[in-house]
C-alpha cells in the first residue's frame, strides 16, 4: 500500500481489532483505536460523532476498519441504549465522517440480523432480516446507517467469531472442560464457526480489493457448519479433554435473548468477487488451540 494510507481501526481490544494488530505489526500505516489507551492503542469513541470526525480529518485517515461493537447478547436485552449507541450510532458516525472525507469504510456485523427460520441453504446478503433479539436489532440499524450514508464501504458479516483473546465459546468450553466431567450444550442451533485470525486476513482482502464498493455486503465464515455441541465436543477432542457433552435442546438453557437456530451464512459471493480460499472450520480451530 501506498505509504500515504492511514487506516483507522476500532475496537483494537476486541478479538478481531486484536488479530489485525498482530497481522500489521510493524506497520505505521495502521492507526489502532478503542474506547480506553493502552500503548499503541490511541482513544476514541465512536459514539462521539465530533472525536470521530475530528480525528479522521486530522489523521488524514483513507480508510477505516470498525471492528467495534457491543457484543453482550443476554445484557443488550436491558442495555438498549448503549447497545445501540455502539452498534448503530458509532457505525452511523463513522460513515459520515467516511463520506465527508472520502475514506473507504468496512464494517463487521452478524448473522444476528436474520431470524434463523430458512430451512435449507445459507442466507445470502439479500434475505430479509429479521433480527429476534436488542442485539440483531442494533446491528441490523447499524447496517442501514451505513448503507443510507452514501460513503464507500462494505459490510462484512460474521458468525460464531473466536479466538485466543477476549471472551469465547471456546475459551469457555476449554475452561469448562477442565473442570467438570460433562457439560450440556444446546443441538438444535446450527451455523459456521469462524476463527477471528481468518476473518482478519479476509478484511485485509477486501481492503486491498474492495475500495469502489459502496454499500456492498458480503458474508464470511470458515466453511462447513455445524451444531454448539458439535463444536463443543471437537473443542474437547481436539484439546485431549475428557469431559463429555451432552447434547441439550435451546428450551432447556433458557437466555434474556432469542438467538437464531440457523446461522448458517452463505460465502459464495464473497468467495466469487475476492478469491479467497474458505478454511474449514475444524482447521481453523486447530489453529487456535496451538495458539492457546
Amino acid at each position: 500500500m501506498a505509504t500515504m494510507e492511514k487506516i483507522l481501526v476500532t475496537g483494537a481490544f476486541g478479538q478481531l481489532g486484536t488479530e489485525l494488530r498482530e497481522l500489521t505489526t510493524g506497520r505505521t500505516d495502521f492507526l489502532f483505536t478503542d474506547i480506553r489507551e493502552e500503548g499503541p492503542v490511541r482513544r476514541l469513541d465512536i459514539t462521539d460523532a465530533r472525536a470521530v470526525d475530528r480525528f479522521v480529518a486530522e489523521n488524514g485517515v483513507t480508510a477505516i476498519l470498525n471492528c467495534a461493537a457491543y457484543t453482550d447478547v443476554n445484557r443488550a436485552e436491558t442495555d438498549i441504549a448503549l447497545c445501540q449507541a455502539i452498534n448503530a450510532d458509532g457505525p452511523a458516525n463513522l460513515a459520515r465522517a467516511a463520506r465527508r472525507h472520502d475514506a473507504f469504510l468496512i464494517h463487521i456485523s452478524t448473522e444476528y440480523v436474520f431470524d434463523g427460520r430458512r430451512r435449507s441453504g445459507g442466507y445470502v446478503e439479500n434475505d430479509r432480516r429479521h433480527p429476534l433479539s436488542a442485539y440483531g436489532r442494533s446491528k441490523r440499524d447499524g447496517e442501514d446507517r451505513v448503507r443510507r450514508s452514501g460513503c464507500r464501504s462494505v459490510i462484512l458479516r460474521t458468525s460464531w467469531l473466536y479466538s485466543p483473546f477476549g471472551k469465547n465459546f471456546v475459551k469457555t468450553m476449554l475452561r469448562l472442560g477442565a473442570e467438570k466431567p460433562e457439560i450440556g450444550v444446546v443441538f438444535d442451533q446450527v451455523g459456521s464457526p469462524t476463527y477471528a485470525r481468518d476473518l482478519a486476513e479476509a478484511v485485509l482482502t477486501v481492503l486491498a480489493q474492495g475500495r469502489n464498493c459502496r454499500g456492498e455486503v458480503y458474508h464470511f465464515t470458515n466453511d462447513g457448519t455445524c451444531s454448539w455441541a458439535d463444536f463443543a465436543a471437537t473443542i474437547m477432542r481436539e484439546a485431549g479433554l475428557p469431559c463429555r457433552i451432552r447434547p441439550i435442546t435451546t428450551a432447556e438453557y433458557p437466555s434474556p435473548a432469542v438467538r437464531p437456530a440457523c446461522s448458517i451464512l452463505s460465502k459464495e459471493k464473497f468467495v466469487r468477487d475476492f478469491g479467497l480460499a474458505l478454511k474449514p472450520w475444524e482447521n481453523s480451530l486447530k489453529d487456535c488451540l496451538r495458539r492457546l
